[in-house]
């Protein structure tokens, strides 16, 4: 089995070099750029022949530069206990997420959705994982409420697919599309819990 490039010698300038062509890259897609290899290889101001030692093509840059967002919450830790102020600190927190790296977001979308693609970081679901935080009061207030199947509910209505439609389909401005989404998802949390 063959060993990967970045795993022998000079691990940390490898480190530094893949560092650079991820950063290049998330500039490019900042300023709209839909980067090759090669223009991320010139914006880090390194050589196309080192540049694809690390990425052997556009896909695997791609896929590199989607944001690494690896907290296991967006509540602080003083976190009130009333259940639509717990999702309105998750839902600015996640609007937050997807208006930062929406350029990203909009990439790994994209290529999830390529015939065959297997499935980008973007789709490991850590949004519900956040938002069923934010709802875990209610196994006590409302035991018969679905807090998994409303996390994915309220998922839907609040993502950078969502956000994309808003935006470019309904031609909503961002902070609007942002407010919109926020009155759905209350609007789901009010029907789950008048239901229950």
């Amino acid at each position: 089995m063959p060993v990967p490039y970045e795993s022998t010698g000079r691990r940390d300038q490898k480190a530094r070099t893949r560092e650079a062509l991820v950063a290049a890259t998330r500039r490019l897609l900042a300023d709209g750029i839909d980067p090759t290899v090669e223009q991320a290889a010139a914006a880090a101001r390194i050589s196309r022949t080192t540049a694809y030692r690390y990425f052997p093509s556009q896909r695997s840059l791609l896929l590199a530069a989607h944001p690494e967002i690896v907290q296991p919450s967006l509540l602080p830790a003083d976190a009130p206990d009333d259940v639509p102020a717990r999702l309105d600190l998750v839902l600015q927190a996640f609007a937050r997420v997807n208006l930062d790296w929406e350029p990203q977001l909009r990439t790994s979308l994209r290529l999830s959705l390529e015939p065959g693609a297997e499935q980008p970081v973007l789709r490991q679901g850590r949004a519900i994982g956040w938002i069923e935080e934010a709802l875990l009061p209610l196994r006590d207030s409302h035991p018969g409420v679905d807090i998994r199947r409303l996390a994915i509910a309220i998922r839907a209505t609040t993502g950078i697919e969502s956000l994309i439609w808003l935006t470019d389909i309904a031609g909503l401005t961002r902070d609007d599309a942002v407010s919109l989404m926020r009155d759905s998802a209350h609007a789901l949390l009010a029907a789950a819990v008048a239901t229950s």
